[in-house]
C-alpha cells in the first residue's frame, strides 16, 4: 500500500487529521489496533473549545455536534458550601465552550470517513514504523495473519500514551516530563437529568467532585478517590452518597440518581514528551502529552496538534513549503505547556492532597478567595478554559 500520510491511531485525533487531509486531496490511511466498537466504547471528555468545534466543521463533521451539543457560557465552583460562578462569556470576550461527548464526536468522524471512502484499518496488529529519518519511511502491520507494508511520505503517531509511535524515537533524543498525582477520578455515567445546566467543580475537605453532562438526559459525575481504590469498593449507592456529601446542600437536594451505565477510575497524570517530531514521524495527542482532566484540556490539546499538523501538511503538499513541518514540534509544545500549566493549576486549586500541610491548605483557600475577588483572575481562568488561540 502507498499513501502520502500514514496515521497510527484511530481515535479522534487520527480520524480528524485523516478527514481534513482527505478533503484537500491528500491520501491517508489510519491504522487502529482495536475494533471500531472498542474505540467507540471509550467514555472520555465532553467539553470542546470553540477552536476544536471550528475544526470539526471544517472537516464536514460538525452538523450533529452543532445540533445536539450544548453551548456553555460559564461554570460554577462549589466551595465552603456555596456556589460561585465563572462567567466565561463575559470574561473571555464573548467566547464559550461546547459540551459534546467524545464518543459521539468519534462516531461522527467515523461516519465521515465512511462517506468519502476513507481508509481505516481496524485490528491492525504489531504496527511498527521504519526508516523514520529517511526520505522513504514506511509502516508494517499484521492483519488476518498477513504482514502488510505501507509506504508513505510521513507518519503521524496518534496512538495514545501506550502506543508504539513515541517509543520509536531514540531514547537519547526524547526527553519526558511527568508528574503523577496521588489520587484518581472515579467517574459514573448515568441516564439521568443533570443536576445543573452548567458544570460544577466542587472543592471539599473530603475531596474533589465534578458534576458534568453529555446531554439533558445523560449525566457524568466524578469524585476524587485514592489510587488504591477499586471499582468494587464503589457500588452505585456508595458513589451517590459520597457525591452528595461533597456538594452544597442546595445541589445535593436536587441530584437525581440512577444506575450507572459506565463506571471507571482514571489516575491523574501530567506528561509531556519533547520533541514531538523525529525525522518523518510526528506525534499528536496523548502520544506526546497528557493532562489531568481538570479543566478539560486533554482532547482540546490534541486538537491544537492536529490544527498545526494539518496546516503544515497543506503548506508542504500545496506550496512546497516545509517550514510548518520543521516548526511543528516547537509550535505545538508552546501551546501544550500552557495547557499543562492551566490543568496543573486547576488540579492544585480544587483537590484535597493527602500529604499537604496546613500552610498549603491555607494557600489553596487564599487562591480561591483571590479568584472570586478579582476580575483579572477570572479573566485569566476564562481565557484558558475556552481555549487559547492556535
Amino acid at each position: 500500500m502507498k499513501v502520502q500520510v500514514c496515521i497510527i491511531g484511530g481515535g479522534p485525533s487520527g480520524l480528524l487529521l485523516s478527514q481534513l487531509l482527505h478533503l484537500k486531496g491528500i491520501d491517508t490511511v489510519v491504522l487502529e489496533k482495536y475494533s471500531r466498537d472498542h474505540v467507540l466504547a471509550r467514555i472520555r471528555a465532553g467539553v470542546l473549545e470553540h477552536g476544536f468545534a471550528k475544526l470539526m466543521r471544517e472537516a464536514q463533521c460538525g452538523e450533529r455536534m452543532d445540533r445536539e451539543g450544548e453551548i456553555h457560557k460559564g461554570f460554577e465552583i462549589a466551595h465552603d458550601g456555596v456556589l460561585s460562578q465563572i462567567d466565561l462569556y463575559k470574561h473571555s470576550g464573548g467566547n464559550s465552550v461546547l459540551v459534546y461527548g467524545q464518543t459521539e464526536l468519534t462516531r461522527d468522524l467515523y461516519e465521515a470517513r465512511d462517506r468519502v471512502g476513507g481508509k481505516v484499518v481496524h485490528n491492525a496488529e504489531s504496527v511498527t514504523p521504519h526508516d523514520l529519518t529517511s526520505a522513504r519511511p514506511y509502516v508494517t502491520y499484521r492483519a488476518n495473519g498477513e504482514s502488510i507494508r505501507v509506504d508513505c511520505d510521513y507518519i503521524v503517531g496518534a496512538d495514545g500514551f501506550h502506543g508504539i509511535s513515541r517509543k520509536s524515537i531514540p531514547k537519547d533524543v526524547l526527553r519526558e516530563y511527568e508528574k503523577v498525582y496521588p489520587f484518581g477520578w472515579l467517574g459514573v455515567l448515568s441516564r439521568t437529568k443533570p443536576v445543573s445546566p452548567e458544570l460544577i467543580y466542587a472543592k471539599h475537605e473530603r475531596g474533589f467532585a465534578l458534576c458534568s453532562l453529555r446531554s439533558q438526559v445523560l449525566s457524568r459525575y466524578y469524585i476524587q478517590v485514592p489510587l488504591t481504590d477499586k471499582l468494587e469498593d464503589w457500588p452505585d449507592d456508595a458513589f451517590w452518597a459520597e457525591l452528595k456529601r461533597r456538594l452544597p446542600d442546595e445541589v445535593a437536594a436536587r441530584l437525581i440518581t440512577g444506575p450507572s451505565i459506565e463506571k471507571s477510575i482514571a489516575p491523574l497524570r501530567s506528561f509531556v514528551a519533547e520533541p514531538m517530531s523525529y525525522g518523518r514521524l510526528f506525534l499528536a495527542g496523548d502520544a506526546a502529552h497528557i493532562v489531568p482532566p481538570t479543566g478539560a484540556r486533554g482532547l482540546n490539546s490534541a486538537a491544537s496538534d492536529i490544527y498545526y499538523l494539518y496546516h503544515a501538511m497543506l503548506a508542504h503538499y500545496q506550496d512546497g513549503d516545509d517550514s510548518g513541518l520543521k516548526d511543528y514540534s516547537a509550535k505545538a509544545l508552546a501551546r501544550i505547556w500552557k495547557a499543562q500549566r492551566f490543568s496543573w493549576w486547576m488540579t492544585m486549586l480544587l483537590h484535597r492532597f493527602p500529604d499537604r500541610r496546613d500552610y498549603e491548605d491555607r494557600l489553596q483557600q487564599t487562591e480561591l478567595e483571590y479568584l472570586f475577588s478579582s476580575e483579572t483572575a477570572q479573566r485569566l481562568l476564562a481565557e484558558n478554559y475556552v481555549g487559547l488561540p492556535f
